[in-house]
């Protein structure tokens, strides 16, 4: 038996155990689908056709995947002008497997799920026997000479009083604003920047060749000096 159903604004010829490709459906894989649009139905005997639908029939699958489609390429073009555009698009498909066609208006018997074996509850270890002590171990606990006090934490040195970086040609309020958030105070921090840590420094707020351009290291090495 075969039947023709229509979903998505197309139709399509299906028969038990085919696999087809429709436009997406709201459904996870592994559930079952029903179509109800049925637009003919026909065996090798009899054919019955639709006014537009074949009353109580029905398709029944089951969703395999979802997934996306083949990449389409859509260009746009207008003569005698420099208007080009290029866009792609991949359309979300439903991979279903035909399995019944219902022409009586009955249900296909749901599928049932094996149930989930229970977990077998972890047996629970014997709580070791607690061995009595002995005297003359207490007597050697008790003996122990007292943990020393541990040793105070040493004081972080104190920070380096922060430089006016502004005093640098070519380095104003806005670029010392941001060094003073990258943690960057002193000249003497400045003058013992690699180039490596410049790049860096750079790229991060944004002063692409300002280091380079000013001369900043040399600056702060003069200036480091006092």
């Amino acid at each position: 038996m075969f039947a023709v159903i229509k979903t998505g604004g197309k139709q399509y010829k299906v028969a038990e155990g085919d696999k087809i490709v429709i436009e997406k459906l709201a459904a996870d894989a592994g559930e079952n689908v029903t179509f109800d649009d049925v637009l003919m139905l026909g065996d090798d005997k009899k054919v019955t056709i639709g006014e537009p639908l074949v009353a109580g029939a029905s398709v029944v699958g089951t969703v395999d995947e979802q997934r996306k489609g083949a990449k389409v390429l859509i260009m746009k073009k207008r003569q005698r002008n420099t208007y080009r555009r290029k866009k792609g698009h991949r359309q979300l498909e439903t991979v279903v497997t035909i399995d019944s066609i219902l022409a009586d208006g009955k249900k296909a018997p749901a599928k049932k799920k094996a149930a989930p074996k229970a977990e077998e509850a972890p047996k629970k270890e014997a709580a070791p026997k607690a061995e009595a002590k002995k005297p003359a171990a207490k007597k050697a606990e008790a003996e122990k000479p007292a943990a020393k006090k541990a040793a105070a934490p040493k004081k972080a040195a104190a920070p380096a009083e922060a430089d006016d970086l502004t005093k640098m040609k070519g380095l104003g309020k806005v670029f010392a604003g941001k060094l003073e958030a990258e943690g960057i105070t002193t000249f003497a921090q400045i003058a013992k920047m690699k180039k490596a840590d410049i790049d860096a420094l750079e790229e991060k707020i944004g002063a692409a060749g300002k280091f380079e351009s000013n001369d900043w290291v040399a600056q702060a090495k003069e200036l480091a000096k006092g």
